[in-house]
């Protein structure tokens, strides 16, 4: 069940029951169009059908009333539908099985969820390309293992966030291409009772495309691709609000959460400014990534059809969506507010004393003809004298006959140049963002 706290309510709306009765409706509706084309049914009886169907707002408490007493969704709601109907409704769901309603009512959603969320990524994607443009060349210490280790930008890091959700957009476009698909096929998916142009007409009228083969239901690898690639997309939510919390601790402080004039972080200690956003997208991600299985599972039913799926759909299809659109909206806001240090970035770099030009004077040494072996010894037998605090990097390179003896203070100093680290930027933004 979705939780309002984590929900925006455009999103909630497509699992609304009344939007889900509106959807079957139409469906039936359509049905009864393509029927009365090809002389199944009187076409004043479908146009009828649209008619007070269409203008009827329907009593989701009588649906449900009906429900408790039949025990079956579809027939309490085509029970409603002939009280607002009338006689017409006798050829309403004419060869049709619950199945062909229920699940091309559940794509039906499915796309326009996955409309939302591909907006809701688009709307990330601008606010990353802001703020990776803006930090394009901000220095900042690229981390492995949580240590440092070469020089980055703060925009770099921005822009691999872009690229990775440029990638959530591509895939989230896919899954949606691949539940877009309406099934009317009725009994196991024979077409026995009802003619297929009848689903070719639905499809056309409700944005799908027809099943081409249906086993009464709809294939639920389908519907597992579809929640797979929303524990993906999850994945990546997390990933980079990881990587915030990481930015945000103390110790490091080198980009942070907006906090409110009003905000508090802390019922005990006043002082105190959370990644609270972050932690929650975490939180929320691993929701997401959980309904991915339960999907899978869905997959195999028995024969041509059980309802084993049924129960697992009512309940991730909702939460699932609701819970991702809601979590790649936090994550747009708190990119486009977020505060960044570039002095922080800056007092980091320098931490270690110039450590972290270590690489490039390994590799000026190998130029002058000493071996990769003795040169690595001669670069880390100084480092670790750094890390023991003695003294800064360039200071005892300097100083160490062995080094001094292949590279002159001038050649030393050219190697601890930050802009070396950057003169592919510009390479990297153009293949991430191209030519703007």
């Amino acid at each position: 069940m979705t939780i309002a706290r984590y929900s925006r309510p455009e999103m909630t709306a497509i699992w609304s029951p009344e939007t889900k009765f509106r959807i079957w409706f139409e469906i039936e509706a359509h049905a009864a169009d393509a029927m009365a084309e090809l002389g199944i049914i009187p076409k004043d009886a479908a146009k009828k059908i649209w008619e007070k169907g269409k203008a009827a707002k329907f009593d989701v408490a009588r649906i449900d009333a009906i429900e408790a007493e039949v025990k079956h969704d579809v027939i309490a709601f085509l029970t409603h539908l002939s009280e607002i109907i009338g006689p017409e409704a006798r050829y309403v769901h004419a060869g049709m099985t619950s199945s062909d309603v229920l699940d091309t009512c559940l794509n039906v959603q499915l796309v326009r969820a996955a409309d939302l969320l591909i907006a809701d990524v688009d709307a990330l994607l601008a606010a990353l390309k802001r703020r990776a443009i803006e930090h394009k060349l901000t220095p900042t210490v690229g981390r492995s293992h949580g240590i440092h280790a070469e020089p980055t930008t703060f925009g770099l890091k921005l822009a691999y966030a872009y690229a990775e959700f440029a990638r959530a957009r591509e895939r989230l476009v896919a899954a949606r291409k691949e539940v877009a698909t309406c099934a009317i096929s009725g009994a196991v998916g024979t077409f026995a009772q009802v003619d297929p142009r009848v689903e070719a007409h639905v499809a056309k009228a409700m944005g799908l495309t027809v099943e081409p083969v249906s086993t009464q239901i709809i294939p639920r690898d389908r519907h597992a691709m579809y929640f797979a690639t929303l524990g993906v997309v999850a994945s990546s939510i997390e990933r980079l609000a990881t990587e915030i919390r990481h930015l945000q601790r103390t110790e490091v402080l080198e980009a942070e959460e907006f906090f409110s004039e009003k905000q508090k972080g802390s019922s005990a200690m006043p002082h105190k400014r959370n990644p609270v956003l972050s932690e929650n997208l975490t939180g929320l991600a691993r929701m997401v990534r959980a309904y991915a299985l339960p999907a899978m599972e869905d997959v195999v039913l028995w024969h041509e059809r059980d309802i084993s799926h049924s129960s697992v759909e009512r309940m991730i299809g909702p939460d699932a969506t609701v819970t991702l659109d809601f979590a790649l909206a936090r994550l747009a806001s708190i990119i486009d507010r977020l505060v960044v240090y570039p002095a922080a970035m800056q007092k980091n770099l320098d931490k270690l004393g110039g450590l972290i030009h270590s690489q490039r004077v390994l590799i000026a040494l190998t130029q002058k003809g000493m071996s990769r072996d003795d040169a690595y010894r001669l670069v880390q037998r100084n480092a670790m004298k750094v890390w023991g605090g003695d003294s800064d990097f360039l200071s005892l390179l300097k100083a160490d006959k062995d080094v001094h003896a292949k590279l002159s203070d001038k050649e030393l100093e050219a190697n601890f140049n930050l802009d070396h680290h950057f003169k592919h930027i510009d390479t990297i933004f153009k293949r991430v963002f191209g030519s703007n």
